[in-house]
């Protein structure tokens, strides 16, 4: 291990216990991670982790070594995080889920970022695939039980897509291929005509999907930028995209 890697482990990450594995879906795992010190975190609904799954693989540069996944559940009583991870890829956080197991420690530190649960709208668009799931259920769950919300989350098997923590589906499932841009694009326009009052936009997943939404909502709704809110997590031509 590396001089940097053991400044990460003892001095910028912390570390926690897997105490939970759970299969959510052929294409999914929930995973529970638990420490004394989770309870004391300062947490934002819409913050992420930021994982050290390569740790100690010498074969592997220093970015590849993180991971950045999202905060699904927290319960500061228990003092554990509930992160769900996909298996869609072949990279690091894909091999790395299917292999580990229930009593291993696992490095990591929470991130706030900037795709947080904002409040203040009354109507909602949500937009994601599988691997934003987890984020957009954190979202909906903060934004308040009274709002407008209108969903698209999206899969190439539909089955692939899994409930929230608490067993409800808030949102719409469909079955789509990857980077579906025009068929969403047209479910939007009629999706959003519905809206009232101050209106919002989270879209996360294919970086691709981000880029055509976010300029479909500016050009065509002529909605104001600070209205769309976008993570891209992952991008088909780079790996370890944040």
């Amino acid at each position: 291990m590396s001089l940097i890697e053991s400044i990460l482990k003892s001095v910028v990450l912390k570390d926690a216990v897997i105490t939970e594995k759970v299969k959510l879906s052929e294409a999914a795992f929930k995973i529970r991670l638990k420490n004394e010190t989770i309870g004391k975190i300062n947490f934002i609904p819409g913050s992420f982790l930021r994982m050290g799954l390569g740790i100690g693989k010498d074969e592997l540069s220093l970015k590849d070594k993180m991971r950045s996944y999202s905060i699904w559940d927290i319960n500061k009583d228990k003092s554990y995080i509930d992160v769900a991870i996909a298996t869609h890829s072949n990279g690091i956080g894909s091999q790395w889920i299917k292999e580990c197991n229930v009593g291993e420690k696992i490095y990591f530190k929470t991130k706030k970022g900037n795709f947080l649960a904002e409040d203040s709208a009354d109507s909602y668009m949500m937009v994601g695939d599988l691997s934003a799931l987890s984020h957009l259920y954190m979202i909906r769950r903060n934004i308040g039980k009274d709002k407008q919300v209108e969903s698209i989350l999206y899969s190439q098997d539909k089955q692939d897509l899994f409930p929230d923590v608490d067993g409800t589906l808030p949102f719409d499932f469909y079955e789509l291929p990857e980077n579906p841009s025009e068929d969403i694009i047209t479910m939007v326009r009629e999706k959003v005509s519905t809206f009232k009052g101050k209106k919002m936009a989270y879209i996360a997943g294919d970086s691709r999907l981000c880029v055509a939404l976010n300029r479909f909502f500016r050009q065509e709704l002529h909605w104001e930028t600070k209205q769309i809110k976008t993570k891209p997590f992952w991008n088909p031509d780079k790996k370890g995209l944040e």
